[in-house]
């Protein structure tokens, strides 16, 4: 999720949720920043991140393993093609099952719903 405050507030805001674990990528002024957080007996692996995005593998406790992406694009238009190419790489990593989610800010406008 996307935060607009820096990795130490982040961090702050996610242990006082009951969130020991997880990952902070530093906003850019009030812009971006990236949280990742989670408890219990998952096993998560960085495997790398951006201000744009944080890729993991997560390992269950039953064993099973998964890929997980976070991923935030821009509102401003002249960077939508650089988050998809991002996506398109990221795409072309790893074996195992991907989701993603996040915030992909393609709808702008409640007129684009239709």
């Amino acid at each position: 999720m996307e935060t607009k405050i820096n990795k130490f507030k982040m961090e702050k805001v996610r242990r006082s949720c009951g969130y020991q674990s997880g990952i902070e990528v530093e906003a850019m002024g009030s812009r971006g920043g990236l949280s990742l957080a989670w408890r219990g007996d998952a096993s998560i692996v960085l495997q790398s991140f951006s201000h744009r995005h944080i890729d993991a593998i997560v390992e269950e406790a039953e064993g099973k393993k998964w890929r997980l992406t976070g991923f935030y694009r821009s509102l401003y238009m002249n960077e939508r093609e650089g988050a998809w190419n991002l996506l398109r790489r990221l795409s072309n990593q790893g074996e195992y099952p991907w989701l993603v989610c996040g915030d992909f800010n393609e709808i702008l406008y409640g007129f684009e719903k239709k």
